[in-house]
């Protein structure tokens, strides 16, 4: 973190980057010295409300963070930025976005924890928008005009007061990741029986993970008969994320059952002292690693990998464990929504585990949920070639993968594969 100190001292000359978290009240005019160099601007965290009409005045300026502000309205001067690509206004208090305040390049929109109850017609015109992060407001519907943004893939409505999810919606060609529960859609799960695990049987030890929707730490649990078995504790926190509620996550991590290629939910905690919520799950083995780091500013909605490289083999093992827990999450009205590289764990034979049900969401009805099942087997098939690019083996050992991967991301929705189909040919 920088401090207005050192951007006053000139110490900061050149900075592509600033990030200023420091009770601001207003824009400091200092910021316009780094016009030349900066890209990225950080103002989270503060006490603004406006920002300058000419801030376009930074025109490098790719990426602006501005959550946690006093914002009522978004800035009407993002819409003169050239350069602008991603926009972030995660909870601050906005009940207005003026068509004048998107700019020309907009990619990525992040409104989430807001106060918007519409958007402007305008957003369809924004060919290159991708992402679009709306949980958490109180929006009835989305502009249809957004269908014609073609290049959108990834949506979180969650969490809003969404009765219908559109059908234009559902018909995105490029659509692979959704996230819409916490709305009025009457939803067609129903609860199931899970092992209740008193906190009193639980010891934990160290940190394991946080993310947005809680902690993860190493725990005892004690059985009645005595026996002790190492186990890792989810601790729901209760505020919203980016992809909807934390409880609405638990419930679909309970609805998922048992199944190899899903990390094993063995309880729910209750009797907490302070009445939080919670998950006991099996301790996965240390062998077990992250496939990807998920996506970067510039990536947008695409993970980021390392210098991993896989065999054909373990490609075609961690394709076919990924797609029957999807085909088992769909077969029970579950869609996952976040099925990405940086939710799976894998060893180095392709043992896989897909995680984070941060995104699910159960299905509305049977019929839309046949839509819901296409629109995962795109983000499917994004993952298959992306593991596709990290595989060793020869274009023509790998063309029939390829091929796949290539029906699960063609843009007719309804033309794409089911689970089952996918795994036949797995199979095959």
């Amino acid at each position: 973190m920088h401090t207005l100190a050192d951007l006053r001292a000139g110490t900061l000359a050149g900075s592509k980057r600033l990030d200023l978290s420091c009770g601001l009240t207003a824009f400091p005019d200092e910021i316009f010295n780094l016009s030349d160099s900066l890209e990225v601007l950080n103002l989270s965290d503060n006490q603004l409300s406006e920002l300058p009409a000419d801030l376009h005045r930074l025109k490098r300026l790719k990426i602006l963070f501005c959550s946690n502000n006093l914002f009522t309205h978004l800035p009407e001067a993002l819409g003169q930025c050239e350069q602008l690509f991603f926009v972030g206004f995660k909870a601050c208090r906005i009940t207005e976005v003026s068509p004048r305040s998107l700019p020309p390049r907009l990619r990525a929109l992040v409104l989430t924890d807001n106060r918007l109850e519409s958007l402007p017609d305008e957003l369809g015109r924004f060919e290159h928008l991708q992402k679009l992060m709306l949980a958490g407001n109180r929006l009835r519907t989305l502009p249809p005009s957004l269908a014609a943004c073609q290049r959108l893939e990834l949506v979180r409505i969650a969490s809003n007061e969404i009765r219908r999810l559109p059908d234009w919606l559902l018909q995105m060609p490029a659509l692979a990741w959704l996230a819409f529960s916490g709305n009025p859609l009457n939803d067609i799960h129903t609860e199931e029986p899970i092992r209740q695990i008193p906190w009193s049987a639980l010891t934990l030890h160290q940190v394991l993970g946080e993310g947005a929707s809680g902690v993860i730490q190493q725990a005892e649990w004690q059985h009645d008969d005595g026996v002790t078995d190492e186990v890792a504790v989810k601790l729901y926190k209760g505020e919203l994320t980016s992809d909807g509620s934390p409880l609405n996550e638990m419930a679909a991590c309970i609805a998922a059952g048992q199944h190899p290629n899903l990390i094993p939910v063995l309880g729910q905690v209750f009797d907490h002292p302070q009445q939080a919520r919670g998950l006991v799950m099996e301790l996965i083995s240390p062998r077990f690693i992250t496939l990807a780091r998920p996506p970067s500013l510039e990536s947008c909605t695409r993970d980021v990998y390392g210098s991993t490289r896989l065999s054909l083999a373990t490609v075609r093992r961690m394709a076919h464990g990924l797609a029957d827990a999807c085909g088992h999450l769909h077969r029970k009205g579950i869609n996952h929504g976040d099925l990405y590289a940086h939710n799976v764990l894998w060893a180095e034979q392709g043992e896989s585990l897909l995680g984070d049900f941060g995104a699910a969401a159960f299905y509305p009805d049977e019929t839309t949920g046949q839509t819901l099942e296409r629109i995962e087997v795109r983000a499917f098939g994004i993952l298959l070639d992306e593991l596709l690019t990290c595989c060793d083996g020869s274009d023509e050992e790998t063309a029939v993968l390829r091929g796949l991967a290539a029906r699960c991301i063609q843009p007719q929705v309804m033309k794409r594969p089911g689970f089952a189909e996918v795994l036949a040919l797995l199979d095959r």
